[in-house]
């Protein structure tokens, strides 16, 4: 004996057996977003480490820069 498939959409278990075709329609298209969906947030969870660091390192070189510019600027005026 073969155990239907029975779908969970939104709060409802609803069974293959029990849909008409517009709706085995939107079935299979909610199944291919939820699919799509988890890829890009794979992708999402992957790429953010990397979008941290590299926004942290421009943080960084920006503040080195500032830094540097002032300490020119303050040995500037004590030459004046």
């Amino acid at each position: 004996m073969t155990e239907e498939k029975i779908h969970q959409i939104g709060d409802q278990e609803i069974k293959d057996s029990d849909l008409t075709q517009e709706q085995k329609h939107h079935k299979s298209h909610i199944l291919s977003l939820r699919n799509k969906i988890s890829k890009l947030q794979f992708e999402i969870d992957d790429l953010m480490p990397s979008l941290k660091w590299h926004e942290a390192a421009m943080l960084r070189i920006t503040k080195e820069q500032a830094e540097k510019f002032l300490e020119e600027e303050e040995a500037s005026e004590k030459e004046s």
